[in-house]
C-alpha cells in the first residue's frame, strides 16, 4: 500500500504545474475559492499542505502508459478528470448540505451556495478547455468521452437525489445510479490518457471497463466508509449517510433482502423529520445485521475482480497493468 501511495503523491506532484497553469485562466475570485477547495490555501489564501489523493489523475496517467505513451501524454486527460471530480464534489457538498471535507469547512458553507455553484461551474468549462488545447484526433476525441462521461455523472447524482423521496428503491437501481454518479468518471480516467495516444478502439474499451467495474468497487467502499467510517480518518461525522437516510449500497441491499430487519429498516428511513443519535445508531446496527456491509464489501471485491479479467487479455503495457491493479485493490481497501 505504501508504494501505491507513493505513485499517488508523485502522480498529484506531477500534474500540479499543469493544473496551477489551467486554474490561472480563471477569474482572480473563482481562482482563489478553487485553491481553496482543493486544499492548496486556507480561507485566508495562506499555502497549505492539504488536498485529496489524485485517483483520477493517477489513473489518467497510467492509461497514456498502457497504450505504450509516456504519462505527459496523458496529462490534460489527467487535469481535466481531476477538473470534473472537483466540479462534482463542489455541487455534491452543497447539494447534501455537508459542512465539512477533507476536516475543512466546505466552500458553500463559508463562502456560500452560489460560491460554490459558480466555482464549480467554471471549472467543469475549464477541463474542456485544456483538452481542446491539444492537437490532432486524440484531443478532440478525449473531449468527446469527458463530455459523455459528464452527462452520465450528472444522470447518476440526478437519481440519487431523487432517490431521496422514494422508499422503493431497488437494488439494481442503485447500481445503475452508482455506474453513473461514480463509475462514468473513473472509467473516462482509465480511458483518456489512451484516447489522447490515439490507441487501438479495443484497448480504449478494455480500460474503460476495467474503470467502470473499478468505480461501482470505488462507491461501495465509499458507501460502507459513509456509515462505518472513522471520523477522524474520513473527515465526516459516524453514521453521516444514515443521518442523512442516503438509499445508499448497502442500506438498499439490507431493506431489499434483509427480511424482518430491512423492513424495520425500510420504516425508519421512511420516517419524517431528523433522526436522533440512538436511532441512527439502531439503524446502522440494521443495515449490518441484514446483510448490507458484508455484502457491499464481498461485491467490491467482484467488480474489482471483474475489472481485473478485462485487464488481462488487454494489449496493454504490462507494468501499466500491475499499477493499474494494485490502485484498484488500494481503493478496495482504503478507511479513508
Amino acid at each position: 500500500m505504501t508504494a501505491v501511495l507513493d505513485a499517488l503523491h508523485q502522480g498529484r506532484q506531477a500534474i500540479m504545474p499543469a493544473m496551477r497553469a489551467a486554474l490561472e485562466r480563471l477569474d482572480p475570485t473563482s481562482r482563489s475559492i478553487a485553491y481553496y477547495h482543493l486544499g492548496w490555501t486556507d480561507l485566508d489564501g495562506k499555502p497549505t499542505a492539504g488536498g485529496g489523493k489524485a485517483v483520477r489523475p493517477a489513473l489518467a496517467l497510467l492509461s497514456a502508459q498502457a497504450a505504450g505513451a509516456c504519462p505527459e501524454t496523458g496529462l490534460p486527460g489527467a487535469v481535466a478528470v481531476e477538473l470534473v471530480h472537483n466540479f462534482s464534489l463542489l455541487h455534491d457538498d452543497l447539494m447534501d448540505g455537508d459542512t465539512e471535507r477533507r476536516h475543512r469547512p466546505t466552500v458553500w458553507a463559508v463562502r456560500g451556495a452560489a460560491s460554490a455553484i459558480l466555482t464549480g461551474d467554471a471549472m467543469l468549462s475549464l477541463a474542456q478547455e485544456v483538452l481542446l488545447d491539444g492537437e490532432g484526433p486524440g484531443a478532440v476525441a478525449a473531449a468527446r468521452l469527458l463530455a459523455e462521461a459528464t452527462n452520465e455523472l450528472i444522470r447518476g447524482q440526478v437519481l440519487d437525489v431523487a432517490f431521496e423521496q422514494r422508499n422503493d428503491v431497488t437494488l439494481d437501481e442503485c447500481l445503475d445510479m452508482a455506474a453513473g454518479k461514480t463509475g462514468a468518471l473513473l472509467s473516462a480516467s482509465t480511458a483518456i490518457g489512451a484516447v489522447l495516444a490515439c490507441a487501438p478502439q479495443e484497448t480504449v474499451e478494455a480500460l474503460a471497463g476495467f474503470g467502470a467495474d473499478l468505480g461501482l468497487a470505488f462507491q461501495l467502499v465509499d458507501d460502507v466508509l459513509g456509515i462505518w467510517g472513522e471520523p477522524e480518518v474520513t473527515g465526516k461525522p459516524v453514521h453521516s449517510d444514515l443521518r442523512a437516510r442516503k438509499k445508499s449500497l448497502p442500506v438498499t441491499y439490507a431493506v431489499t433482502h434483509g427480511g424482518a430487519l430491512g423492513r424495520e429498516l425500510a420504516e425508519w428511513l421512511a420516517r419524517p423529520g431528523t433522526p436522533g443519535e440512538d436511532s441512527v445508531r439502531r439503524a446502522a446496527e440494521l443495515v449490518e445485521g441484514a446483510g448490507g456491509r458484508t455484502w457491499a464489501l464481498d461485491e467490491a471485491y467482484r467488480r474489482m475482480a471483474a475489472g481485473q479479467r478485462k485487464l488481462e487479455d488487454a494489449a496493454i503495457a504490462d507494468r501499466a497493468r500491475e499499477e493499474l491493479l494494485s490502485l484498484a485493490r488500494f481503493i478496495v481497501t482504503r478507511e479513508a
